[in-house]
């Protein structure tokens, strides 16, 4: 087993970081597909997304007081793995030994679903506009809204963690839920992949709108207009 810490045994934050990435280097070689948060500069989050994550996190009276126990763990390399899929996180966390986190969070609904590709999908000019955070103010306000847009409330959120501390928001769980802020900041599509949303969507919508603009007053149906529209000028692909 590694000691990786021992209790009462005090490191600086320093050598932490660096045991911490020298512990990642060993995973690599048994795992070549660890997927490892590093965070650079000062800050944890740097773009839109990443950093609306972790304040909508930190917004909630049932987080508040607990997650940012994760924060120093998140930053100083802690999180060694973190995965995000359709409803899922995992995450392994260094410690006393190596801790698994596993988080699910509800999809959306199919009609919160809906609302938010049609609402979206139909005045995005491109998918670059999106992931860079540059969308109307509406827009965040639609992604915020409790229990309606993108961000999940505490009742979506299921936490779970193999360390023996009895709480569900244990340092480990606070630190992956940090480093999917870091995640979200190098790939802001995840976060559709996680609740659920297909985002070629979007670009259907968007098409659609597009079209419909296209073909007033004039007599093209619209597998005539898909025939002579090149697709790449359309949206930016």
């Amino acid at each position: 087993m590694s000691r990786f810490f021992i209790y009462g045994e005090y490191v600086p934050i320093a050598e932490k970081k660096k045991r911490a990435e020298r512990r990642i280097e060993e995973l690599k070689k048994s795992d070549p597909d660890l997927a490892p948060i590093i965070v650079e500069g000062r800050k944890i989050t740097n773009t839109w997304w990443g950093t609306a994550w972790c304040k909508n996190l930190e917004s909630y009276a049932d987080y508040s007081n607990r997650i940012e126990r994760g924060r120093s763990y998140a930053r100083n390399s802690f999180v060694v793995d973190l995965k995000i899929g359709e409803g899922t996180i995992i995450g392994k966390v260094l410690g006393s030994r190596l801790y698994t986190v596993e988080i699910k969070i509800d999809v959306l609904s199919h009609s919160n679903k809906e609302n938010i590709i049609n609402t979206v999908g139909r005045r995005i000019d491109s998918m670059a506009d999106l992931v860079e955070g540059k969308f109307p103010k509406d827009f965040e306000e639609l992604f915020l809204t409790q229990e309606k847009g993108l961000f999940p409330s505490p009742k979506e959120i299921d936490l779970d963690c193999d360390c023996p501390d009895w709480a569900d928001m244990c340092k480990h769980v606070a630190a992956v839920l940090y480093g999917v802020g870091v995640r979200l900041d190098e790939d802001p599509l995840l976060f559709f992949k996680l609740r659920g949303v297909d985002v070629n969507s979007f670009i259907k919508a968007s098409i659609d709108e597009k079209l419909s603009h296209m073909m007033k007053n004039v007599g093209y149906t619209t597998d005539r207009v898909l025939k002579d529209v090149d697709l790449v000028e359309l949206f930016g692909l």
